[in-house]
């Protein structure tokens, strides 16, 4: 054989080697998914989003949620999990913002990448990046829409009832409250609180735990307080749908009453093509967590870390209003077009 053939061949080998060699360090990435909890459908459809993408790329996968909405511990185990396992980035919906942030250092010292999806951490640069939908802008959102439907003469003598999920604060749940506030015409104060607002058309705020058993009984005691509640907001579909029920029951189902919410899951989006919901706020799951599995393989590929959107602290994966009452001056699309791109 030529020298010119052995050193084609040599380069040939090489070539091949190399493209062995980037195939098995893609194969070596091994990307980490936790979630509140695994039942709920925003949660599945973000473990679907991320499952698809990393096959996608080719890297590994592993996927781990608490075992109830709260479950801080479960949680902090999966991230050492993670950790021992080699992982080069997690994902994280965070149950406790504050108490996993210790564990969350570890794991940025053991040099992986740590996204938070939808929930910021506290404080936000805890995560080196945040994927998420702009929650205030979400409520500001529906807040405008009940404001538009009514009129401003109306709903500046409306009584408004709010179902909140949780006590902690600030959270994702504080962000979403006071955006419909703004939205609405209420002088929110300081926008990381809640409560500190003294509106007199607040009825008042019920912790409904993000679930439906938890909006019923929010609004049960709500309409207690004053059953001349006309406007509601809801931290999500299930406490809207809670929410509704209570208000059939208390003969208050005739369109009298606005209920609105945050999230375009499947179910919710009926709601509003039912008239559950006159409007709510469609989020992406799916989006975030596969833009995160994209993030973190650049991430172990380059050392890259993504950077937030114009004018925000993290990566806003967008929102869109579903009403099948629109108002005139705010864009939305209808439930049928929502069923198309909803999740759950």
């Amino acid at each position: 054989m030529s020298k010119r053939s052995w050193l084609a061949c040599g380069a040939a080998i090489a070539t091949l080697c190399l493209g062995v060699s980037t195939a098995q360090a893609q194969d070596d990435i091994l990307v980490g998914l936790i979630t509140k909890t695994d039942t709920n459908p925003f949660f599945v459809k973000m473990r679907e989003g991320a499952s698809e993408k990393a096959k996608e790329l080719g890297v590994k996968f592993q996927a781990f949620a608490g075992k109830f909405d709260g479950d801080n511990d479960t949680q902090v185990q999966a991230v050492e999990n993670l950790i021992a396992a080699g992982a080069k980035g997690i994902l994280i919906v965070a149950s406790d913002t504050k108490a996993i942030v210790p564990t969350i250092q570890k794991a940025r010292d053991a040099g992986l990448l740590v996204i938070a999806l939808d929930t910021p951490l506290e404080p936000m640069d805890a995560a080196q990046a945040t994927f998420a939908t702009d929650n205030f802008h979400a409520g500001e959102l529906i807040g405008e829409w009940a404001r538009r439907s009514m009129g401003d003469e109306a709903a500046s003598k409306a009584h408004v009832a709010f179902i909140d999920a949780h006590e902690s604060q600030p959270t994702v749940d504080v962000a979403r409250d006071q955006g419909f506030m703004k939205g609405f015409g209420i002088d929110i104060k300081d926008p990381a609180r809640r409560g500190d607002e003294d509106d007199a058309r607040i009825v008042g705020h019920e912790m409904g735990e993000g679930s439906e058993v938890g909006g019923r009984n929010g609004m049960e005691t709500l309409l207690q307080k004053n059953f001349d509640v006309n406007v509601v907001y809801t931290i999500n579909e299930p406490t809207a749908a809670g929410a509704w029920e209570a208000l059939k029951a208390a003969g208050k189902a005739d369109g009298s009453v606005l209920v609105t919410s945050v999230d375009g899951g499947c179910p919710g989006v009926k709601n509003v093509a039912d008239g559950v919901i006159g409007a709510t706020s469609m989020q992406f799951p799916l989006l975030m967590a596969s833009l995160g599995v994209e993030a973190i393989v650049e991430h172990a590929k380059n050392g890259t870390v993504p950077a937030p959107s114009e004018g925000l602290t993290f990566t806003n994966t967008g929102v869109k209003l579903v009403t099948d009452k629109p108002v005139e001056g705010l864009e939305s699309i209808t439930s049928e077009e929502a069923l198309k791109i909803c999740w759950g």
